[in-house]
């Protein structure tokens, strides 16, 4: 699986829980919205993540 940023947008876009995620990890380690969208993908998408299913339907 590869991380693609307009997947990854339209996932935040449609998930309330990681819109909300991205927001903190932006203000916590003071990203980018680029940086924090990989970042998220690789902690909540990528290898079994919470939202890996999701991500795949796009």
């Amino acid at each position: 699986m590869q991380y693609t940023k307009s997947k990854m947008e339209k996932l935040v876009k449609n998930s309330p829980e990681l819109s909300a995620r991205l927001k903190q990890v932006m203000k916590e380690l003071d990203l980018e919205k680029s940086y924090a969208l990989k970042a998220l993908y690789h902690s909540e998408v990528k290898d079994g993540g919470l939202h890996q299913r999701d991500y795949q339907e796009l």
